[in-house]
């Protein structure tokens, strides 16, 4: 019987992962496909329409704008509308949030924003993995920051969250990893997936 629970615990955590990743694409792709079929349909016969132009108009919509953006006009009109956003109370709040957040995967970053550092805590050997999101406090009421502290955001395994601390620039540790490495790391606890064929359960 205990052979048999492991087996069955075993195609549990092979078949979970695959089952949640796809329910997730298939989540995505069909609200994009419902939203924006739902827009084609105002423009174009039903008898044009056909499933999957949504999500075709979707990719093309967005490779435009990617296109666009590297016009300077484009760009203000761009600018001119998140200004817009950042002045509604509760839709700026989100926004930049989640722009900030994403911007951990942009690779646009340049100098030491963003860079992947460990924390060593004060009288332990422990370290936390985070992201230096700012050196620089002149913005700020006094008190936030001492000189030559930087600011680090520490994700939390497991969920959306994590905490920003101000800590001296001795306390951090530079490492080689890219973002989005790092952010898998810390979100899955470290936990590292088996690439290799497993090995049957054992009695």
């Amino acid at each position: 019987m205990k052979v048999i629970g492991k087996i069955f615990f075993t195609g549990v955590l092979t078949v979970l992962p695959v089952v949640a990743t796809i329910y997730l694409v298939i989540w995505v792709v069909s609200a994009i496909e419902g939203f924006l079929g739902r827009q084609l349909k105002l423009l174009i016969p039903d008898e044009l329409y056909h499933a999957g132009m949504g999500l075709l108009f979707a990719m093309v919509l967005i490779f435009a704008v990617g296109l666009l953006m590297r016009a300077l006009s484009f760009r203000q009109i761009i600018r001119l509308g998140e200004s817009a956003l950042l002045h509604i109370p509760v839709i700026k709040i989100v926004y930049k949030a989640l722009k900030d957040f994403f911007g951990l995967f942009s690779g646009d970053q340049t100098g030491e924003l963003l860079q992947v550092v460990s924390v060593e805590l004060p009288g332990s050997q422990m370290k936390l993995l985070g992201f230096i999101t700012r050196s620089d406090f002149s913005d700020l009421p006094q008190g936030v920051a001492n000189p030559g502290d930087v600011a680090v955001y520490l994700p939390m395994s497991y969920q959306i969250g994590g905490y920003t601390v101000m800590v001296p620039r001795s306390s951090i540790r530079p490492v080689t990893m890219a973002r989005d490495e790092a952010m898998r790391f810390v979100l899955t606890a470290g936990l590292k997936s088996q690439d290799k064929k497993l090995a049957p359960a054992s009695s």
